[in-house]
């Protein structure tokens, strides 16, 4: 891809297929530069179920984003989600070979890849490991271990684990539209990324963000991502509710979720009317509101007591874990009106509703900056950081390895050492690295006789 900054995130939801083209400016806010949504028609609870159907819809939110954004589309970072996702804890270690080495980013490297060897369930797979907390040498509560001495390194493990399966066939969607899979992230991971703040995952906060087929939750606390769940209901349920109760089509139903629906039926009057035009030369229906709104609130009371069981399986009750800035809401399902209210008063939390403004530059639509495009725009974001770690990646090293053989220049396994480091590198600095050291033992046996 010629430009190297720009970066595509593919959300492919229950309800609809977003594609998202974005790049950093100077002031390190994401711009984005082209947007392409289309229903999405092949998904079900977060899960391809129909793949002919999904690639044309991928296909027809990457050619809209690509005509608003004059840029071709090759490589992609794809969300998923579904109720297949589970996560576990997991601790592991590993034992250096040579403990008198400073932890570089290799070990965590080796010591994550260990953790991806874990056998799973069959038909499971790992999507992430992320670790929490260090372990070296026995020292805890090491929130980043690099650069420090010890032998014995471990960490505890969040790991998110999905079906194979589930995953293959999303990765078959996007190759057979004609993209390049470059990785693939969990949706809670990136909402969090666009609407939570730093000092928010420091203080401990559950994000819940509400899709069309399902509900994704994700605690941070400390600065680190403690528990992840989806629960497999939405937006699309409460539609249903709302068509079964009011005996009306789907796209009726949808409308009037979203133009009059309201989590809090105290809040209508029972006045209050909506008609709706009958099929076909029918008589048109009168729908109270005070009626749509107590289908809705039942439907989205079970949906919020589900999440906060998982808040309370993680532990929120305990006074270490507790999540002091409460909760905040995303996702399409999150427009819905008074839910931050209903919400509050369930779960007793603070809540807010996540915008995905915070990083976005100031320029941006009104479009871009809803609660539906958080996951997008946290996609956008995960592919620009991904593509910035590629890039830092090869000059980290080499500093490490200059640096090496300032800091003891007189041990006699240093060369060896500096050699097994820097396999990748030319022959000439190796050569002048070890003439330097063998010049400086020289001088070091001389002044010792």
């Amino acid at each position: 891809m010629e430009h190297k900054d720009i970066a595509v995130g593919l959300d492919i939801g229950t309800t609809k297929i977003v594609a998202m083209i974005g790049r950093y400016n100077e002031y390190h806010k994401l711009e984005i530069l082209g947007i392409g949504k289309s229903k999405s028609l092949g998904v079900h609870r977060g899960v391809v179920n129909n793949i002919t159907q999904t690639i044309q819809s991928i296909q027809q939110a990457v050619q809209e984003a690509e005509s608003v954004s004059g840029m071709k589309i090759e490589d992609v970072v794809v969300g998923i989600a579904g109720q297949h996702i589970r996560s576990l804890q997991h601790s592991d270690y590993i034992t250096r070979a040579d403990a008198d080495q400073v932890i570089g980013p290799k070990d965590i490297d080796m010591l994550c890849n260990q953790v991806h060897k874990l056998v799973m369930l069959p038909g499971e797979e790992i999507i992430h490991v992320l670790p929490q907390e260090y372990k070296v040498d026995g020292q805890a509560e090491i929130t980043q271990p690099i650069g420090m001495y010890g032998g014995r390194l471990e960490a505890n493990f969040h790991v998110v684990v999905g079906q194979v399966s589930s995953i293959r066939n999303i990765g078959r969607c996007v190759k057979s539209a004609g993209l390049n899979l470059d990785k693939i992230t969990l949706e809670p991971l990136a909402s969090a990324n666009a609407v939570l703040s730093q000092e928010e995952k420091e203080a401990g906060v559950a994000l819940i963000d509400i899709g069309g087929g399902t509900t994704d939750l994700a605690i941070f606390k400390d600065g680190i991502i403690r528990h992840t769940a989806v629960i497999p209901f939405g937006g699309n349920v409460i539609t249903e509710d709302i068509k079964e109760g009011c005996s009306i089509i789907e796209k009726q139903a949808e409308l009037l979720k979203i133009k009059f629906g309201s989590a809090w039926p105290g809040e209508n009057k029972d006045n209050e009317i909506v008609s709706i035009p009958g099929l076909r030369g029918r008589e048109p229906k009168e729908i109270t509101l005070k009626n749509l709104s107590k289908i809705i609130h039942a439907r989205v009371v079970e949906i919020v007591e589900q999440v906060y069981l998982e808040i309370k399986n993680y532990g929120h009750e305990e006074q270490k874990k507790k999540l002091i800035a409460g909760i905040v809401l995303t996702g399409g399902g999150s427009q819905l009106k008074h839910l931050k209210q209903l919400v509050e008063y369930i779960t007793g939390m603070d809540t807010r509703i996540g915008y995905p403004n915070e990083h976005l530059a100031g320029d941006s639509d009104s479009e871009t900056t809803s609660p539906l495009y958080a996951t997008a725009v946290g996609l956008v974001m995960n592919s620009l950081e991904h593509q910035r770690n590629i890039q830092d990646d090869e000059p980290q090293d080499t500093a490490v390895v200059e640096e090496e053989p300032v800091i003891e220049p007189l041990l006699e396994d240093d060369p060896a050492e500096q050699e097994e480091e820097k396999p990748a590198a030319a022959k000439k600095p190796r050569k002048s690295i070890f003439d330097t050291w063998a010049e400086k033992f020289k001088d070091f046996l001389d002044n010792a006789e």
